[in-house]
C-alpha cells in the first residue's frame, strides 16, 4: 500500500478526532495545500514544470496537514508569548530546524530519490505556521487602590 495514502487516512482521523484540531486549523491546512497547487500549477504552465498528478496533490495535502499538526502540537507544548523578543527568535529556531529534518524524511517516504516538489520546505513552513496556535495569555497587572484626593 502506498504510504501516501496511509498518511493521508491517519492525517484524516487525526483532524476528525483530536480536541485541538478544529475547524480553523483545518482552514489553514486547506488554505495552505490550495496555495501549493495553484503554485505548482502556474510553475507548470510557466516554468515547465512536471504537471502535478492527484497522487502529488494528495502529497501537499499531507505534508502541509502533517505540519501544522506538528506546529499546533509545539505550540500547546510551548504557547507563543505575547511580546516581541528572543524567545519568540529561540522558539522559531526550535520549530523549524527539527521540522526540517523530518520534512526530509517524508519527502524519502513519500517521493523516493527523485522528487518533484521541496516537500521538506513545505512541512517546516506549514509547522512555523501552525506554531502559532496557541497563545499564552497575558500577565495580569495588578495595580494597588489608590485613594484619590478631594473624593468623598
Amino acid at each position: 500500500m502506498n504510504w501516501t495514502f496511509v498518511l493521508s487516512l491517519f492525517l484524516v482521523i487525526l483532524y476528525l478526532f483530536h480536541p485541538w484540531m478544529n475547524r480553523k486549523t483545518f482552514q489553514k491546512v486547506m488554505g495552505i495545500t490550495l496555495f501549493l497547487e495553484i503554485f505548482y500549477l502556474t510553475g507548470h504552465y510557466l516554468m515547465n514544470w512536471p504537471f502535478p498528478t492527484p497522487i502529488t496533490l494528495i502529497q501537499l495535502f499531507v505534508v502541509s496537514g502533517m505540519g501544522v499538526a506538528l506546529g499546533v502540537f509545539f505550540s500547546r507544548i510551548w504557547p507563543l508569548p505575547l511580546e516581541k523578543g528572543f524567545e519568540r527568535i529561540f522558539r522559531t529556531f526550535l520549530i523549524a530546524i527539527p521540522s526540517l529534518g523530518f520534512g526530509m524524511g517524508l519527502q524519502v517516504i513519500l517521493q523516493g530519490a527523485h522528487a518533484t516538489q521541496a516537500i521538506y520546505l513545505i512541512f517546516a513552513f506549514a509547522a512555523w505556521l501552525g506554531s502559532g496556535r496557541f497563545v499564552r495569555e497575558g500577565k495580569a497587572i495588578i495595580t494597588p487602590n489608590k485613594r484619590i484626593e478631594g473624593t468623598t
